[in-house]
């Protein structure tokens, strides 16, 4: 088969269209790829294949660059569970399985512990923090099978359903995310004989063997709503070993590797990290992590400070759905509008202007506590007027635990963009 769309059949659905040395287009059912190229990495690291690391590797491009959803999903099509054509990314449609975002975690991991680069945990942590948790209510006991990045309240896209449902007769995703929150505490760290990668930034106590002797490590930190991080350090006694601290792309002004996302404007300000209190120059290196290596001593700290000003993210130009729209991050979490925070309760006639100042504010008595996004907005009238208007935009995770109406995670920029609403011309199967 020279191209997996020219017949699409059982082979390329399950990745069997060719072998996986020669692939270098994901194709076909989301979950089974996430959990095939997870096991490619593993066989690459434990037997040295360079052939299986190019494989994964190319893979791996073909899905940041083409075929990731900001929310970190995979997964466009619902006839399939499976990815779409390049930049075939659909919001209202998308199917972005939840089983799938789990996949991608695992596969990123892996990917991770392939290289060393900081790069597949930003994936990693975009998908977990986004794409992933939205899968599961606040309660823990209600779930979304797809996760769209948008909603008119009306397409029953979630198995016949437009809220969360308690459960589904093949009932994959409810299990997968019970057996993965769990685990969460196994990606914080990663360790490389006496060096101690620091790749998630979670309030946290462990302990490691490091330069021969015991050290418990501690993190005191509120993000990822804020970006102060401060790491304890409790040797047995005395010792040397290295740090290394990822520098999480978007606080060096990019969104993800490639070039299918890009911040439209650019944060001047910089991480910064304190060594026992003492300013530290950062100078980040192409693999993402600050690598500090010295005597460590019962009590040292590290303290890091991530600066998290709401940035505003476009998509590349083929991506249809997402062209002349905008979306909204702070820190490494993915915002959206959703109706139930907006004065008129509408979405799709919002518009949000590239000159509207933003600022965040901490809403502790709104969905367990969130750092909202809020401002003004310009709404589009039946006679073609705009009028301003308050806007307030949540956690991309939280969404759904109000009833059903309109959400949105790419919003128009222009009237032009307002005109492009996306309709679902296909009934999901139930």
């Amino acid at each position: 088969v020279d191209s997996p769309w020219s017949v699409y059949n059982d082979a390329v659905q399950i990745q069997a269209h060719k072998p996986i040395l020669q692939q270098d287009e994901a194709v076909g059912h989301a979950v089974r790829a996430a959990y095939m190229l997870s096991g490619v990495a593993d066989l690459a690291a434990l037997a040295g294949n360079d052939m299986y690391k190019a494989a994964a590797g190319r893979l791996w491009s073909d899905v940041i660059g083409r075929k990731l959803y900001i929310t970190g999903g995979i997964g466009a099509v619902h006839s399939h569970e499976s990815f779409g054509k390049a930049y075939e990314l659909p919001n209202l449609t998308a199917y972005n399985e939840t089983c799938a975002a789990i996949g991608n975690v695992f596969w990123n991991h892996r990917m991770f512990l392939l290289h060393g680069d900081a790069r597949y945990v930003d994936v990693l942590e975009r998908t977990a923090y986004n794409g992933l948790i939205s899968g599961v209510s606040l309660s823990g006991d209600r779930f979304f099978y797809p996760n769209p990045l948008s909603s008119d309240g009306q397409f029953r896209f979630n198995q016949g359903a437009t809220e969360r449902s308690p459960w589904f007769e093949v009932a994959c995703c409810p299990g997968n995310v019970a057996r993965f929150l769990p685990s969460f505490s196994g990606y914080i760290y990663a360790q490389r004989q006496s060096r101690l990668y620091v790749n998630l930034f979670v309030a946290n106590r462990a302990t490691f063997e490091l330069g021969g002797h015991e050290v418990v490590v501690s993190q005191q930190t509120r993000y990822p709503w804020d970006g102060a991080v401060k790491i304890i350090l409790e040797p047995d006694e005395k010792c040397e070993f290295s740090v290394a601290i990822r520098i999480p792309g978007w606080a060096r002004n990019e969104v993800l590797p490639p070039d299918l996302y890009r911040f439209l404007d650019r944060c001047d300000t910089q991480p910064a990290i304190r060594i026992n209190g003492e300013a530290m120059v950062v100078r980040v290196p192409g693999d993402g992590f600050i690598q500090v290596q010295r005597t460590w001593s019962p009590g040292d700290t590290i303290e890091v400070d991530l600066p998290m000003p709401v940035r505003r993210i476009v998509a590349d130009e083929k991506v249809e759905s997402d062209r002349g729209r905008v979306a909204l991050q702070r820190g490494p979490i993915v915002y959206c509008a959703e109706w139930c925070d907006q004065p008129d309760r509408r979405i799709q006639h919002l518009i949000l202007p590239d000159e509207t100042p933003l600022c965040s504010q901490w809403r502790g008595d709104l969905l367990g506590g969130v750092m909202t996004i809020t401002g003004r907005v310009q709404t589009l009238q039946e006679d073609g007027s705009l009028r301003d208007k308050d806007f307030t935009a949540i956690p991309y995770y939280a969404w759904a635990h109000r009833g059903s109406g309109e959400m949105a995670v790419w919003l128009p920029r222009d009237r032009e963009a307002v005109s492009r609403v996306e309709h679902a011309d296909f009934e999901p199967e139930q």
